[in-house]
């Protein structure tokens, strides 16, 4: 079974990896770069200080911590824990990949990219969706950045799938906490999300 799944995983990537272009390389990187996103960070930060004011601490606590969790338990945990090669480390498939990058890490298992970004997503949207309904948007830069992963050759599609699920995870668990401490501590005048 699992020898299955794997083999259709190392199909798909080879499918999605094998639909590269030489114009859409350079956006791939640049998507797939951390330091790309500071400037969107940035303004992130300041929009929910902007907006929220005193009270935006507990916000980018929050954010912070769904996005460490997921983070911690991607690279920290599951990575050495699975010891799942990245496509790009895997003899076999080095002639058949298209890779933009130099490799990386050792290990894919799961999508360090994915987690981080899906746990953005959905801590912004459960903390803030029904308010600024705009920030379905994100998820759609969480699934573009996820996918740059295979793009680049550094994932295969069951790690960001994976990476994904874990950040949504970690989104619900501390937002879930981010709710028992404010219904609990911050009385009802002075509470500033649902």
């Amino acid at each position: 079974m699992l020898e299955k799944l794997n083999q259709l995983d190392t199909d798909l990537f080879l499918w999605l990896n094998g639909r590269y272009t030489p114009w859409l390389d350079p956006i791939m990187i640049w998507v797939t770069e951390r330091n790309t996103w500071f400037p969107f960070y940035a303004l992130l930060i300041g929009w929910l200080v902007y907006r929220f004011r005193k009270h935006a601490i507990a916000l980018l606590l929050t954010i912070a911590a769904a996005v460490a969790v997921a983070d911690q338990l991607a690279s920290s945990v599951l990575k050495p824990l699975t010891h799942r090669l990245r496509p790009c480390h895997e003899l076999g498939l080095q002639k058949l990949i298209h890779p933009v990058l130099e490799c990386g890490g050792l290990y894919s298992f799961v999508s360090s990219h994915a987690s981080t970004t899906f746990a953005l997503a959905t801590t912004l949207w459960l903390l803030l969706g029904k308010h600024y309904p705009q920030f379905r948007w994100v998820f759609l830069w969480a699934a573009v950045v996820s996918y740059s992963r295979i793009y680049v050759a550094a994932h295969y599609p069951l790690d960001v799938l994976a990476g994904a699920g874990l950040g949504i995870l970690s989104a619900f668990l501390c937002v879930l906490i981010f709710h028992w401490w404010h219904n609990r501590f911050v009385t009802p005048d002075k509470r500033f999300v649902d």
